[in-house]
Formats: structure tokens, C-alpha cells, sequence
């Protein structure tokens, strides 16, 4: 999976799936009773292609096997997507890893599985974008949607709006998708707002939460839990794919947003909670964005295995003495001690009341007002 390399320099480094996979190691989640380790494969053009258009996969071909051959028709050889040798089979590695993941639940071999390395969330049918080449996710509900899975919930808590995905399923009234992002009004890809709920027939299953920039954990949480269990409940998926991109976090150079470790972790329980309620615990989750590679990713996403897995990690494990001795070793940082930030998680749930005077609770209520109705729910109570 580390040949998805866009160069030195380019901020999806493969260096964050390396260091991810490392730390869970150290820390025992892939030794945890009940916990295999698949290897992905590359996807063929057929499972692409069912979310992806033929041409747009011969182009990302074209330009895997000649890079010098770029094509700003389909988004390739860009500054955010760099053209290079091996791009097509490293990109649909990647959406092999979110295949083989639905497949393991279709199967009914697991419950709970993770692909870190995917969550791709802004490739669309015919483009590539924002460091995406193939969209996994899609193509892993595609996957159980062709399979017989009715209703598929979407939940994205990247801070980029997950655009992507959305669009691929627009007009689909089988797939909900719910992306909590900072505001198109200052950062990429500037879409996702409130009033982008679906195409014809498909009106209320595009949910979009578009928060301020700043951000932090209590207003966050607040947003996510006046938004998604309830709109999950109304839906009544069989299965949640969720993408888990930490670029929310306080210490991440791209983007705005003011989130801590432990509220990503908390966002992963909430949604497991919520597959185990609604959809008999079928549950896949993705990575996503993540650009402090060394001091966040690793131990976002290994929180994230842990609470897939049903492991004991907590934000006030230790990071494990190794682990930081090869850091330190072999890229000179120093990375934190504990597996969280040490802070301690509050929120003002919704039940308390609308304050029209705060920004996040606007966010908030033009998100309820828009889709809320049409699932039968009261923008003001539900």
C-alpha cells in the first residue's frame, strides 16, 4: 500500500500508513482474539467501473504506464495529483483494500473491518481530486449494494467535504451520505453545504454539516450528535461505512478545525454504537486525510483499530517505548507519550436548547431544517 506515493514532499505521504501499521503492531491489535490481517488486492477494471467510468480508468492507465502523458481532463498529473509510474495499481490496491473489506462482511466473516490506507473520499466518477485517484468507499458500498444490502449509511469525519462520494451516490436513494467538514468557505474542495441534500428521488440522503473554522471537541461532538444518530436511526442502514480521516486534528498543517485525539476516538465509538443498534454491529471504516503523519495519524487510526477490534487501548495508554524510539531514530521527532492529548471530552447536548447566537448551532439548525423533514424528524426536537 506504500506505493500510493505521490513524491517527496506531497503531503499524502506513505509514510503515515507505515508508521500507522508499526504502532498497531506495538500496541497488540492485530494479535487481538478475533483479528486477521488481510492483504489487498488490486482491483480489477470491472470493480472500478462500478463507480468509476471506463474512460476516466483507461486514463488513470494511460498515465500509470506513461506519467509524462498527464491529463487535466481527468484530473491527473496536478499539483494535488501528481502523475507516477504504477499509479493505477497503487490506486486500486487501495479500493481493493475497502473490496476485501466488504466482502469479509458480506460474508458474514466479520463485523468490524478497517482499511487505513483507503478513504479517498474526493475521487468522482470521471475525476480525480484532492489526493484521490479511485474512490475506495464507493466502490466498497457499490460492493454490497450489488450484493443485496438495501440501505447503505455513510458516515465521513474527514475535515474535507466528503464531495466524492457524495456525488457518486447523489442520486441513489439507497446510500445516505453524512459528512461533518470544516466549511467550504475556507477550505477545500468548498462544497458541502447544508443545502446539498440529494438529486430527484433521492431528496434527504446527502447530509451535509459545514462547521466553522476553529472548530473544537465540544462543538464538534455537539454538531455530530445533534445530526447523525439521529438521521442513522431514521435511515435503519444494514450496513455503516464510515471514513476517518484525522486531518480534523488541532496539530494538522492543512486544514482549520480544533479537534483532539480523543474526539476522533470518540467518533469512532459513537459509530460502532450505532452499527451495533441499527445494523447488527456491520461496520467498515476508512482512513481518509491525515497530514501529521508522525504525530497524529499513527495514533488516530490505531485508536480507531482498537475500538473496531473491541481492544482495550485507551487516550491514556502509553505509547509504546519502541514505537517512539524508532520515530526518533530514523525522523528525528519527538512524538507523544500517551495515546491521546490529555484532555478530557464535554459537550452540550442538543436537548439543551438552540442558541441562535452561536455559529456552530446555525450550522447546526440549517442542516436539520433542510433534511430532517424529510425523514419524518422535527428540526427543533428530534
Amino acid at each position: 500500500m506504500l506505493a500510493y506515493n505521490f513524491g517527496a514532499g506531497h503531503p499524502m505521504s506513505p509514510l503515515r500508513l507505515d508508521l500507522t501499521a508499526r504502532l498497531a503492531r506495538e500496541l497488540g491489535i492485530f494479535d487481538l482474539p478475533g483479528v486477521s490481517v488481510g492483504e489487498p488486492f488490486v482491483a480489477s477494471d470491472a470493480e472500478l467501473g462500478t463507480v468509476h467510468g471506463s474512460d476516466y480508468i483507461a486514463g488513470v492507465r494511460a498515465v500509470s504506464a506513461d506519467p509524462t502523458a498527464t491529463s487535466e481532463k481527468f484530473g491527473l498529473g496536478t499539483e494535488d495529483n501528481p502523475a507516477f509510474a504504477g499509479i493505477h495499481e497503487a490506486s486500486a490496491r487501495l479500493a481493493g483494500g475497502s473490496l476485501a473489506a466488504a466482502d469479509a462482511i458480506l460474508s458474514g466473516e466479520v463485523l468490524h473491518a478497517v482499511n487505513f490506507g483507503g478513504g479517498m473520499h474526493h475521487a468522482a466518477a470521471s475525476r480525480a481530486s484532492g489526493f484521490c485517484i479511485y474512490n475506495d468507499a464507493a466502490a466498497a458500498i457499490a460492493r454490497l449494494l450489488d450484493n443485496g444490502v438495501s440501505k447503505v449509511l455513510y458516515i465521513d469525519v474527514d475535515a474535507h467535504h466528503g464531495d466524492g462520494t457524495q456525488s457518486i451516490f447523489w442520486n441513489d436513494p439507497r446510500v445516505m451520505t453524512i459528512s461533518l467538514h470544516e466549511t467550504g468557505l475556507t477550505l477545500f474542495p468548498g462544497t458541502g453545504f447544508a443545502n446539498e441534500t440529494g438529486g430527484p428521488g433521492a431528496e434527504g440522503t446527502a447530509v451535509n454539516v459545514a462547521l466553522p473554522a476553529r472548530t473544537s471537541d465540544a462543538g464538534w461532538l455537539r454538531a455530530f450528535h445533534a445530526v447523525v444518530p439521529q438521521l442513522a436511526a431514521a435511515f435503519e442502514p444494514e450496513v455503516i461505512v464510515s471514513q476517518h480521516g484525522c486531518d480534523s486534528h488541532l496539530h494538522d498543517p492543512l486544514t482549520n478545525l480544533r479537534l483532539s485525539v480523543e474526539t476522533q476516538r470518540q467518533a469512532a465509538l459513537t459509530i460502532a454504537d450505532l452499527a451495533n443498534t441499527i445494523c447488527g454491529g456491520r461496520w467498515i471504516a476508512t482512513g481518509g486525510g491525515g497530514y501529521n503523519v508522525v504525530s497524529v495519524v499513527p495514533r488516530s487510526w490505531s485508536l480507531l483499530m482498537s475500538v473496531a477490534a473491541n481492544g482495550r487501548i485507551r487516550s491514556n495508554t502509553p505509547v509504546p517505548e519502541p514505537w517512539r524510539k524508532y520515530v526518533k531514530e530514523h525522523y528525528g521527532e519527538d512524538s507523544p507519550p500517551m495515546m491521546g492529548d490529555g484532555v478530557e471530552l464535554w459537550w452540550r447536548s442538543w436537548e439543551v436548547g438552540y442558541d441562535p447566537n452561536d455559529e456552530i448551532d446555525r450550522t447546526v439548525m440549517a442542516t436539520r431544517k433542510e433534511v430532517f423533514p424529510l425523514h419524518g424528524l422535527d428540526p427543533w426536537f428530534d
